[in-house]
């Protein structure tokens, strides 16, 4: 029995791919450092330091379901990814202004995340993951 080829992947759509997972890759190696410091470091504040690491637990756990989600080809992703991105380009404004202001950190984020908006916007990735999903 003949089975139905799966479509190939457009660059768009892997380059997509690539930047979400190289976001998660980096939200995984920021828990790790958290809970190292955590553990190494007595923190100014356990109750603040705690929360922080919970958030950067659901952030990664959140970006590595996108990236799965955009290799499966689903259709939520786009609007999860274009959020993902903003909350990235705040924080990148943020790293450009004020008296601890790092734009080396605000241009690592925010180079990224335009990168990966426009790459949604593509008709290759649009396609991708406008398929109904079974």
């Amino acid at each position: 029995m003949d089975e139905p080829k799966p479509a190939r992947r457009s660059r768009a759509l892997i380059a997509l791919v690539l930047l979400l997972a190289a976001e998660a890759a980096l939200l995984w190696v920021a828990v790790l450092w958290l809970i190292l410091e955590l553990l190494t470091d007595q923190p100014a504040s356990f109750a603040s330091a705690l929360a922080i690491l919970v958030l950067t637990i659901v952030a990664a756990v959140w970006v590595s379901a996108i990236t799965v989600g955009a290799l499966r080809g689903r259709s939520w992703i786009r609007a999860a990814a274009v959020t993902w991105q903003l909350v990235q380009v705040f924080v990148a404004i943020g790293c450009f202004q004020g008296l601890y202001a790092r734009p080396d950190l605000g241009w690592a984020l925010l180079i990224p995340s335009v990168l990966v908006i426009v790459l949604l916007l593509t008709r290759s990735v649009v396609e991708a993951t406008s398929r109904r999903e079974p």
